[in-house]
């Protein structure tokens, strides 16, 4: 049985069985590899163009050669990627506030522009879900989450759905917990209320999720209160937006918890921190934050997509811009 390579997107291509996988079932599973870095003089190879021509019977010499980089690599199960992007790569709106603000549709047309294709809101700015749909179909963006306060989940969850949905949202997200509820039986009574809201949330065809500052990393009678998020919240309805440059402040390792509630972080939020001891928030990529160790773990982190922020950039646009760049050339 020959083994097969089909034409995959840019310098990666993939290798399966030839015979193995039954017509109608979609893409067979095999491995990715990237050329440039394995097999040398295939990268410059024209691919068929016609379906029926795609595919080719790889000759011993070019078997050899993927096995060898595969083994190589380290790695194993039945999908490895050498090298691969981040993708899709999306932006917090909050970064852009003043700018949306101003000019809300020519914002969102701003951040396509650059090369986003998903955006996570923090507040409508007035305008209705209705509204805020048409605007992202008119720039070509989706928005696949939303930040809401607390206080609206606790008093008018069913119209944080309906807006949800009405947008096109697959995740609504508590952005933080006021002071007056960061004691231990606070966080507890949250992860209840969060567990309900969830349930419902479910029901209705969305997902609830957490996102996290610095302080429930400041243990409380020796626990960490984000670990008792994590341990209370039902994994089936509270989702968690990890973000990295708060959780860096607040002196974790990201990888730690990836490690320990593997599959918990569909999101994370991707700023940078010049690190202890002022933590000063940089574009990604002009600070001390490892991203490409980071990223290495984001199949057993979960991650799902990836949100630009910075909290408050002397250029907004410009910041984004900065971010989304480094990030599209990474390597991971």
């Amino acid at each position: 049985m020959g083994l097969m390579l089909v034409d995959g997107p840019g310098p990666v291509k993939r290798f399966h069985r030839a015979g193995s996988w039954p017509s109608g079932l979609g893409s067979p599973p095999g491995f990715a590899l990237t050329f440039p870095a394995v097999c040398g003089g295939l990268a410059g190879r024209t691919m068929p163009t016609r379906p029926r021509d795609r595919a080719r019977t790889v000759s011993r010499r070019e078997f050899l050669a993927a096995f060898v980089a595969l083994a190589s690599s380290g790695a194993g199960g039945p999908t490895t990627a050498l090298a691969s992007r981040l993708t899709p790569i999306g932006v917090q709106l909050y970064t852009v506030r003043t700018l949306l603000e101003r000019d809300f549709e020519g914002t969102l047309a701003g951040l396509a522009a650059i090369g986003f294709r998903e955006v996570e809101f923090a507040g409508y700015h007035g305008r209705t879900p209705q509204a805020v749909r048409a605007a992202l179909g008119k720039a070509g963006l989706v928005a696949p989450s939303a930040h809401v306060p607390i206080e609206a989940v606790r008093d008018d969850l069913s119209r944080v759905l309906d807006g949800a949905l009405a947008v096109g949202h697959r995740y609504v997200v508590v952005a933080w917990l006021p002071e007056p509820d960061r004691t231990l039986d606070g966080y507890r009574a949250a992860a209840d209320l969060f567990n309900r809201a969830g349930q419902k949330a479910s029901a209705a065809g969305v997902r609830f999720a957490y996102h996290n500052h610095a302080f429930e990393f400041a243990r409380l009678d020796g626990r960490k209160p984000y670990d008792v998020l994590l341990e209370r919240c039902e994994p089936g309805y509270v989702a968690f937006e990890m973000d990295l440059y708060w959780i860096t402040q607040g002196g974790q390792d990201p990888l730690a918890y990836f490690a320990r509630w593997p599959g918990r972080f569909p999101m994370v939020h991707v700023k940078d921190s010049t690190g202890p001891p002022d933590h000063r928030m940089v574009d990604v990529g002009a600070g001390s934050i490892p991203w490409r160790a980071v990223f290495a773990h984001r199949e057993q982190a979960g991650i799902r997509h990836y949100f630009v922020e910075h909290d408050k950039p002397p250029d907004p646009l410009a910041s984004v811009r900065r971010s989304y760049e480094y990030l599209r050339r990474l390597e991971v």
